[in-house]
């Protein structure tokens, strides 16, 4: 059997609150390989050194850039990943447009569960659950 068969999808996890994140990498590290960013900058970073499954960004963050706008420069970056945001921000216009310009897979409102994380995760890489 090759490894490539017994790849773990890799997840990029942008989120400014570490508590969660935390809680978010022990539930997700069974199945998959993440990698964490605390803010946009890190997250840039990070899509210049591996190629990413799938990233899922938190909106609200610090600084000028929100977590759609990376979403949108992720596209370009890595086109194949894809992109699940979260936010706890009910905004409808916000929302609606996130689905279409950030071309997401998933738009999970916070607070998420490990479930909806998890499923959300499966459903846009194709995985079995």
């Amino acid at each position: 059997m090759s490894g490539e068969a017994h790849r773990r999808p890799v997840v990029l996890l942008l989120d400014d609150e570490a508590q969660l994140t935390a809680v978010m990498v022990r539930m997700l590290e069974s199945e998959f390989e993440v990698e964490v960013a605390a803010s946009v900058e890190e997250a840039e970073m990070l899509l210049g050194t591996r190629t990413f499954d799938a990233i899922i960004a938190d909106h609200m963050m610090p600084g000028d850039k929100q977590g759609l706008d990376f979403l949108v420069e992720a596209i370009r970056l890595q086109p194949t990943a894809k992109r699940i945001l979260m936010t706890g921000y009910m905004n409808p216009e916000l929302l609606a447009r996130a689905v279409t310009i950030g071309q997401l897979s998933a738009l999970l409102l916070k607070p998420a569960t490990a479930q909806q994380i998890r499923k959300a995760l499966h459903d846009a890489l194709g995985l079995s659950a």
